[in-house]
């Protein structure tokens, strides 16, 4: 059991997280730190805090794990502050979707061995506490991406924390993360927004928006997330994810082509080829 587990960023995955780390008995007392005060509030009033942390000194004494659910772009800076406060021995993690230059920079501000980079794959666009519940990982793909220098002890808490919450955890190296993630949950996202904007720049747009359909807000629904947060994900994942954008340009001419040429061959092959290929998803939503 962790004694104490301290969440900067109490929101959707934090409070999850909390939730079902409490309801399954895995931690003694959870200490949650956030932005705002009326957040904590409630994350206490639902039962995934025990006590609310008024400064990063004050969430970090005492913490057997400390647990980062902040955006990407703060996590770092998070750490180099909480560091001076924490117990020589406590972990660091994250939640982060992306891992490599993150955990760089955390094993850097904390110290290498105690740093364990995770990302669970769960969520929605909705990001706040009161969307929190203790089943969100449960059959969720979780992903601890440690380094050479990771103590094997740091990898197990983690794991065992991600698996009592009923994630499947796997262990890859944080490069191979980003590429995978760049191109099924980054780009993707990044090109949700960039749909959004193009009908609703156009002439017409508020007309056409206000016919929308079920296909459009599917296609969309992840425009819907925080913009702060895709901000900061998009920026630290920039390589990989310029090169997925590359690959869906080309994929994308492909069908523009078939289509200028009238080719309806070409246009269902490509279809077809897309339809199989999403249809091995299986149950992911």
């Amino acid at each position: 059991m962790i004694e104490r587990l301290s969440i900067v960023g109490v929101g959707l995955i934090g409070g999850s997280l909390a939730l079902a780390a409490r309801e399954r008995g895995l931690v003694g007392e959870i200490v949650g730190y956030g932005r705002r005060r009326e957040t904590l509030e409630l994350a206490r009033k639902r039962g995934a805090i025990d006590r609310i942390a008024a400064t990063l000194p004050e969430a970090a004494a005492g913490a057997d794990v400390v647990l980062l659910a902040a955006p990407v772009g703060s996590c770092a800076a998070l750490a180099r502050e909480l560091r001076p406060h924490a117990p020589s021995n406590a972990l660091l993690t994250d939640v982060g979707s992306v891992k490599a230059p993150l955990v760089a920079e955390l094993e850097a501000a904390w110290g290498a061995g105690a740093v364990v980079g995770a990302h669970p794959i769960a969520g929605s666009e909705q990001t706040t506490v009161a969307a929190a519940r203790a089943d969100l990982f449960v059959g969720r793909r979780c992903i601890l991406t440690p380094t050479p220098r990771t103590r094997p002890d740091a990898v197990t808490t983690v794991r065992r924390l991600w698996e009592g919450v009923g994630a499947l955890v796997e262990e890859m190296d944080a490069e191979r993360h980003d590429a995978l993630l760049a191109r099924v949950s980054h780009a993707p996202h990044l090109i949700a927004y960039a749909l959004v904007d193009a009908v609703a720049s156009w002439t017409h747009g508020a007309e056409a928006l206000a016919r929308a359909g079920s296909g459009f807000a599917d296609t969309t629904r992840v425009a819907g997330s925080a913009p702060e947060l895709w901000r900061d994900v998009l920026l630290a994942n920039a390589p990989a994810v310029r090169e997925a954008l590359r690959e869906f340009r080309q994929s994308l001419a492909a069908m523009e082509a078939a289509i200028a040429a009238g080719d309806a061959a070409a246009l269902e092959v490509a279809l077809e080829r897309a339809r199989a290929a999403r249809g091995r998803l299986g149950g992911a939503s």
